[in-house]
């Protein structure tokens, strides 16, 4: 392997290690905060707010069934608006973004709702604010669940990362296509495939690892 193609892979990873690094920074600091409201403003609930919950919901679900490839092309003029060109990692970074808000939010969600609901009413009863319960009881509780879903929030991160390659986003999927497909190097494709599956083996140990961290009945045992 020539040094100028180690050169290009090492820089297509790192592109794609800051696509998936700042779109998830700021698609899950985006997304936990809609999921906690989606757990907590159904009827009865903390936060009780059902028609607005609705809204968001349906506003979720039509961004999450949205194909991520159709999404890419389809806010193209969003893309330019915000970063100045369509193609890129740069642009990259947008429907890599919009596609994890309403993902993790919906993980956010499922993990918060998994919590036992008499953890809340003993914190409602000691006299815990909705605040309160929120970040002392539901968050602290469900670390673990959403230590996991930022986990397979990243590996799907890493998996759309390499489909923005098709459309000209960057990073080992743009190489792929590229060299693999386009030069008929399968060797450079085949390059591209063992770093994508490593990546996503590094990201979901550590995540696993961190998880049974937080897990209090794991530390039991």
């Amino acid at each position: 392997m020539s040094p100028d193609l180690l050169l290009l892979i090492a820089e297509a990873t790192f592109d794609t290690l800051r696509m998936v690094a700042i779109a998830g920074l700021i698609g899950s600091l985006v997304g936990l905060p809609i999921g906690i409201f989606l757990a907590t403003s159904g009827n009865g609930e903390l936060f009780p707010a059902p028609n607005i919950n609705r809204i968001v919901g349906l506003i979720v679900n039509a961004t999450r069934s949205t194909p991520f490839i159709i999404l890419v092309v389809a806010i193209i003029p969003f893309t330019r608006l915000i970063t100045g060109t369509s193609i890129g990692t740069k642009a990259a970074i947008v429907p890599l973004t919009i596609a994890t808000i309403p993902f993790f939010a919906r993980l956010v969600e499922a993990a918060i709702r998994d919590i036992d609901k008499g953890l809340i009413e003993a914190a409602r009863a000691m006299g815990a604010t909705p605040t309160q319960i929120v970040f002392k009881v539901l968050l602290a509780e469900a670390r673990p669940a959403l230590t996991l879903a930022l986990t397979m929030t990243i590996v799907s991160l890493i998996g759309y990362s390499a489909m923005v390659g098709a459309v000209g986003g960057g990073g080992l999927g743009d190489l792929g296509i590229r060299y693999g497909y386009q030069r008929f190097r399968p060797d450079v494709m085949l390059i591209v495939v063992v770093v994508l599956v490593v990546l996503v083996q590094l990201v979901q140990s550590a995540g696993d690892r961190l998880a049974r961290r937080f897990d209090k009945r794991s530390r039991k045992n």
